[in-house]
């Protein structure tokens, strides 16, 4: 998706986006669409591995603030909200765009997922947006905006989606409570659910390339939608035009969600 030189209507927004492995990444996309509408950027990256694919994208969006976080520590979680407050003093927008889960418990159908698997998956892929929101809020003194990721198959059954299902079902729920929670000091919150793309995390899923192309043939607007619809729906979503919206799960898919 292209934009004709979008107005800065995230001008003096700062915010910390979480979860780009790559370019291919749809936080990616979210930051990148924050900056191209005025907002900085904080980026993470979750380890040294992942570090030299992350690094060349927080100096192309003149990142101030470039940090590890593995969501499991959480030395290292107070350390990127310490540098926030340094830095920034606030904080306008947080993106989670964080999941994970043992492959042998992903890829072995959800009956046969151990209790520790899914005890991980859900510490990562959910509790963490909750760790995240609580040290967050503090800093959005003037309101501000929570996303988390979801897909589809947290409300129906996806084919070979397994424990992610109940675990993004949870993150969902989650994203619900919050924004009631926080409702009062104007901080929305939503769960965004893009269509199937092809990210480095989807490709622990087996057959993906299949749910990429049924979703290609089965999306009324005819096409597969990518990390920058994701990315332009979120800044609107932290714009001054939607904020009477929270607690909403939405849908960026092209229509592919209410087809049968």
């Amino acid at each position: 998706m292209t934009i004709d030189t979008p107005s800065p209507v995230l001008a003096g927004s700062k915010a910390l986006v979480c979860g780009i492995a790559n370019d291919s990444s749809i936080a990616y996309g979210c930051a990148k669409a924050f900056r191209a509408l005025g907002a900085e950027v904080a980026i993470t990256y979750a380890d040294e591995k992942s570090r030299p694919y992350v690094e060349p994208l927080a100096r192309e969006l003149a990142a101030p603030l470039f940090m590890p976080l593995d969501v499991t520590k959480p030395a290292e979680l107070d350390a990127v909200f310490d540098r926030i407050t340094q830095t920034w003093g606030k904080l306008d927008i947080v993106v989670h765009s964080i999941a994970w889960a043992p492959k042998e418990d992903l890829q072995g159908g959800l009956l046969n997922c151990s209790s520790e698997g899914f005890g991980k998956a859900i510490d990562i892929s959910c509790h963490s947006f909750i760790r995240l929101a609580k040290r967050a809020v503090p800093l959005m003194r003037d309101g501000g905006t929570l996303f988390a990721m979801s897909y589809h198959g947290a409300s129906k059954v996806v084919p070979n989606y397994n424990v992610m299902g109940p675990v993004k079902a949870a993150l969902e729920a989650s994203v619900r409570y919050l924004a009631y929670e926080l409702g009062t000091r104007r901080i929305r919150v939503h769960a965004i659910s893009p269509g199937p793309i092809k990210t480095r995390a989807a490709s622990g899923l087996r057959d993906f390339d299949l749910m990429l192309n049924d979703a290609g043939h089965r999306a009324p607007l005819g096409e597969l939608v990518d990390i920058m619809d994701v990315g332009f729906t979120c800044a609107f979503l932290a714009s001054q035009y939607a904020t009477r919206l929270s607690g909403a799960t939405l849908y960026v898919d092209g229509g592919v969600n209410i087809v049968a």
